[in-house]
């Protein structure tokens, strides 16, 4: 009889490939794979180490798994599982600790399935971890997050990543095309591009972020690349040209920029500085005058005084960008940062989030309202009720229309008309797109 096994992924879109990935690598071996409300015999889950509440959360979702099954066997792999395996270890249930090498090789590890008295660990040294994976989401979305590098040699001074993932490292183009259409071929019309640095695809194979995006132009049945997240010292204008004229490509992008302050973003240790930033948001907005924008943002990095954060504040307010993501600085272990004087308080830290992410909702409304009366593509992905589906626009607007489950996984022609109170686009259909 065949064990059920369940999953659960905290962090970004890399992690979300990855899950999906190990989950088939399970299921060929004969698991039955069940969503993670239910009783389970195994429990995967994937973590998160970018702040200290993903720390905690893992914690959390440990015992909310033994609430569905006491005696399921519980793995914990992923970035945390990476850093501080032996915390992870001392958690009541944990049966096994996986690092950065060792969770695409999970099966080996769950071994006869049965709980441990003790949680075992197996993580290696992370300098020795240099093989890449290649990894993509299927089944859970109408997007597909494709993995097309790993690992990072930037040591930004508040970042743990690289230890947590190892050097920068990704696929081949020829790899990722053969996966692109082996994802096209499963009926997913939308690949978002994901990894820890996106723009440093090819740093040991001599290919590049724009040859990559040139390649997957010619993946037949594609409908649209969206590209994850990206450093603006890798964005280069020959990308940005190259988007404007493709026909694949989406007009969206996600920039981070962690301080709009030139000393904070140095002693950040980040390879840019603002005047480089600003150049590529207008270069966007000249070639893509349409184009989403997301920004990343961390406050309260020591030293930030009040009025470094007040340039931060100035400097995006200044910007042509669609919305933020806000984090406050959180302390880890094995950073510079961690060492630095300045500590800004907690306190302050929270209101700095708060002022931003009330710039950030006027900057989303000031985006989404000059979309209405346009006439878009939607991909329609979701549904939230029996009454309403959502989806997105190819510049992110979500949109929702009238309920019609053969609109599911379809783009259509839509007139973007109003606003509701949670900031989504009401929509007209128009005309299906075959």
């Amino acid at each position: 009889m065949s064990k059920s096994v369940a999953f659960y992924t905290l962090g970004c879109k890399l992690n979300f490939s990855e899950t999906s990935t190990i989950a088939r690598s399970l299921m060929e071996e004969g698991y039955q794979k069940v969503a993670f409300q239910e009783s389970a015999d195994v429990y995967v889950i994937n973590t998160c180490s970018v702040t200290d509440h993903a720390d905690r959360k893992c914690k959390k979702v440990v015992k909310e798994a033994l609430r569905h099954n006491p005696n399921a066997f519980v793995a914990v792999i992923g970035c945390y599982a990476q850093l501080k395996p032996q915390e992870i270890a001392k958690i009541p249930g944990v049966d096994v600790v996986l690092g950065a090498a060792e969770k695409f090789n999970i099966n080996a590890y769950i071994g006869d399935g049965f709980k441990k008295e003790q949680a075992i660990v197996h993580e290696g040294k992370i300098k020795e971890v240099l093989d890449y994976h290649a990894s993509y989401s299927i089944g859970d979305r109408t997007r597909t997050f494709l993995k097309i590098q790993d690992g990072c040699d930037y040591f930004c001074a508040f970042c743990t990543i690289p230890l947590a993932r190892g050097k920068s490292r990704s696929d081949t183009i020829e790899n990722v095309v053969k996966q692109a259409h082996e994802i096209v071929d499963q009926g997913i019309k939308e690949i978002v591009l994901t990894g820890v640095n996106t723009g440093d695809f090819g740093v040991q194979t001599g290919e590049t972020f724009l040859g990559l995006l040139q390649a997957l132009e010619n993946v037949e049945g594609l409908k649209r690349i969206r590209i994850s997240s990206i450093e603006p010292n890798l964005l280069s204008n020959e990308i940005i040209d190259f988007a404007a004229s493709s026909t694949k490509i989406v007009p969206h992008f996600h920039i981070p920029l962690q301080s709009g302050s030139d000393e904070i973003l140095k002693a950040m240790r980040r390879k840019y500085d603002t005047a480089l930033y600003a150049s590529r948001i207008q270069h966007i907005k000249e070639k893509m005058p349409n184009a989403c924008i997301g920004v990343d943002v961390i406050v309260g990095f020591p030293g930030e005084t009040d009025e470094e954060f007040l340039k931060t504040y100035q400097f995006l307010n200044e910007l042509d960008i669609s919305y933020l993501h806000v984090f406050p600085y959180s302390e880890r272990s094995n950073t510079t940062a961690n060492k630095m004087p300045g500590k800004v308080l907690l306190r302050t830290r929270n209101e700095r989030v708060q002022q931003l992410q009330i710039l950030s909702e006027k900057k989303k409304r000031f985006f989404y309202e000059s979309q209405l009366g346009s006439t878009q593509s939607v991909l329609w992905e979701a549904e939230n009720n029996a009454n309403s589906l959502f989806g997105f626009t190819e510049n992110y607007v979500k949109v929702k229309t009238t309920y019609d489950p053969m609109l599911i996984n379809e783009i259509t022609k839509v007139e973007l008309q109003s606003i509701d109170e949670e900031m989504i686009v009401q929509s007209k259909q128009l005309a299906a797109i075959f």
